[in-house]
């Protein structure tokens, strides 16, 4: 699969034009039936390093690609991961879902030393969901977070790139690790993404709690009134 390269190029925009950080920000998850959606953040400052060799969108990179690029971005750059459950979502949605995935990524970063003063977040896709889910405990509404939207930044800014491999890489860690308890879903290679396997699985054994209930309709020919127990699945 070929990658298309990322730069700083955009970054290195906003940081000359007075910001003080850029934070690259992508989610992964957003079209899963089963488990959180993961937002991954990665922030540049005027003193970043080169881009790593080989970084690129995650949807573009192979899972070992991605794991070995994971501790190298991580190096590279702060980062951190913030995730939304399947509940939050069925109960609020997946825009306020994404919005505090989000923050809690940003929250992570304050938490370990990182100011938001003088921040932009560029945020990939043409939406923002960010900005009404910052809390007032990393911004008040007399100095709101900046927020730039960019369609393919993902592909285009190293930094939102590198938000999209931690995201990724600490999604598919935990969907593996959910596989591991209740393997009938497949979730080691699907992903908690609506795979044959993972229907099929549904209509056999039903839902679990990690799935989007809202999500799962009558085309799925599930029941719906009843969670499989991961106890009574795990066996």
């Amino acid at each position: 699969m070929t990658a298309v390269r990322p730069s700083l190029r955009l970054e290195k925009k906003l940081l000359a034009e007075g910001r003080l950080t850029v934070i690259g920000m992508d989610e992964v998850g957003r079209g899963a039936i089963a488990g959180p959606v993961a937002v991954g953040v990665a922030a540049v400052t005027i003193d970043i390093g080169r881009v790593p060799q080989g970084l690129a969108d995650s949807k573009l990179l192979t899972a070992p690609r991605r794991e070995a690029l994971d501790p190298v971005v991580r190096r590279w750059t702060r980062t951190a991961v913030g995730m939304a459950s399947a509940t939050v979502v069925d109960e609020q949605g997946i825009v306020p879902a994404l919005g505090q995935a989000g923050a809690a990524a940003l929250h992570t970063l304050v938490d370990e030393g990182l100011s938001l003063d003088g921040a932009v977040v560029v945020l990939d896709g043409s939406f923002d969901w960010l900005t009404r889910a910052v809390p007032l405990t990393l911004r008040t509404p007399s100095d709101p977070l900046e927020v730039v939207v960019r369609v393919k930044a993902d592909r285009d800014c190293a930094s939102v790139a590198a938000a999209s491999v931690v995201a990724k890489v600490a999604r598919d860690a935990l969907m593996t690790a959910a596989h591991d308890e209740v393997p009938h879903y497949a979730w080691a290679s699907n992903k908690g993404y609506g795979s044959t396997a993972h229907y099929d699985a549904i209509r056999s054994v039903g839902a679990h709690e990690l799935h989007r209930k809202s999500w799962l309709h009558q085309a799925t020919s599930v029941a719906l009134d009843g969670f499989a127990e991961l106890d009574a699945l795990a066996g």
